[in-house]
């Protein structure tokens, strides 16, 4: 039976909705499933895809890339297509989860970043070779439709759900600020799917690195190699870059990079350097990016609105414990459930605590001066504020002791 027939069925969407509540996500979107589940708002969707009506035209947004002037696209359905999407993408990511090689790790159901990083420093040897890092250069909207869709086919051997994707994929229009245009679009980031299509496009990749033995990992766009000596590791560079170009594909120079054993690694915001596990240093220029302008925000919200520094330091410490502890959105991961569960060092986190502090500082005393060292880390506990290193200590011995009582 096609995949595209059980988008209909209650108890598919109950399996879904538990697994995604079982995920680390807001009660909103927990609550907003709910009722798109219990309110059936799922049928008359499904009902169109099966009569093979038009799919709504994804909608086209710019947006920024955190600490860099740089921009993406990426594309969004409307909210009920947007829904059905993700369940068809969770059934899709497991009923075809056999066909990857054991060196992905993007997407796929019960493997983490985690997991990548900890398969390679399983590997004996690891950390006295050389490593190469990679990001495919604007990986998910340069794939080349034409050569994917043949290799979709073969994948999936499911007709009906192959006319479906194609539809999606082939549709030449997008909106842009509520008009119709024509671009290539690739497999559309941002949409549900482009997960398992991102993975599937690369699959030939993936599996020749395993049938060589050689330590690799993919995750979507990110990839890293290793190799004995550095001669071996510019030699299965120009293997990645050549079989990127036969899949029409670009590295991107920016984010290319060799290592030596001395100094370490870096692979999906983790550092790796004799034998310790920390957040990698562009990860934490990031935050302190995204600090920054925040607090210089609030700072002019403040003085214009002539509020109490307390106020605005409230906003600050509310934003950076939802992206820290708490969850923003149902695709954005915090740093608690990213970093603690791996790194193994709190240095970082230490920077990240003393730069959240002097930004919360700024806001209450209004002043760059040594005076906003009278703004006690007590107030600012006060105020809601958490310190990352305690979080972190804190985790790290609860999971000791879930550790010890199961063994026990």
């Amino acid at each position: 039976m096609s995949l595209l027939f059980q988008l209909k069925e209650p108890r598919v969407w109950e399996r879904f909705c538990e697994y995604k509540t079982s995920l680390v996500c807001p009660d909103s979107l927990k609550k907003e499933l709910r009722k798109f589940i219990d309110d059936k708002a799922y049928l008359p969707v499904c009902e169109r895809i099966e009569k093979g009506e038009r799919f709504p035209l994804p909608k086209k947004s710019v947006i920024s890339k955190l600490g860099t002037q740089k921009k993406r696209v990426v594309y969004t359905y409307p909210y009920a297509e947007n829904m059905v999407t993700k369940l068809l993408t969770y059934l899709l990511l497991r009923k075809y989860d056999g066909l990857f090689a054991n060196n992905l790790f993007s997407f796929r159901p019960g493997r983490t970043a985690k997991d990548a990083l900890l398969s390679l420093l399983r590997r004996p040897g690891i950390g006295r070779m050389y490593s190469y890092k990679v990001d495919v250069s604007n990986y998910f909207n340069s794939i080349d439709i034409s050569l994917f869709l043949p290799e979709l086919e073969a994948a999936l051997s499911d007709p009906p759900l192959f006319a479906f994707l194609k539809g999606l994929l082939c549709e030449p229009l997008a909106l842009d600020r509520g008009r119709p245009v024509e671009e290539q679009k690739g497999i559309m980031a941002g949409t549900p799917l482009a997960s398992f299509f991102a993975n599937l496009f690369l699959r030939e990749l993936d599996l020749y690195f395993e049938s060589l033995g050689v330590p690799y990992a993919r995750y979507s766009d990110d990839i890293i190699l290793f190799a004995n000596t550095r001669e071996e590791a510019v030699a299965l560079a120009e293997t990645v870059r050549t079989k990127l170009s036969e899949r029409r594909l670009a590295v991107n120079p920016a984010k290319e990079s060799f290592t030596s054993p001395e100094e370490g690694f870096v692979f999906l915001g983790f550092s790796y350097k004799s034998g310790v596990i920390d957040v990698a240093p562009a990860s934490v220029v990031k935050l302190k990016q995204k600090m920054r302008r925040k607090t210089r925000a609030l700072a002019r919200w403040r003085d214009r609105n002539g509020l109490d520094g307390e106020k605005a330091a409230k906003a600050f410490i509310r934003v950076f414990n939802r992206k820290l502890f708490e969850n923003p959105a149902d695709n954005e991961l915090t740093w608690t459930y990213w970093f603690f569960p791996v790194i193994t060092t709190a240095e970082s986190l230490r920077v990240i605590d003393r730069y959240a502090q002097d930004c919360v500082r700024v806001l209450i005393s209004g002043r760059r001066t040594k005076a906003r060292f009278n703004v006690r880390y007590e107030d600012m506990k006060a105020l809601g504020y958490r310190s990352l290193v305690h979080s972190y200590y804190d985790f790290s011995e609860e999971e000791r002791e879930r550790r010890r009582h199961g063994k026990e």
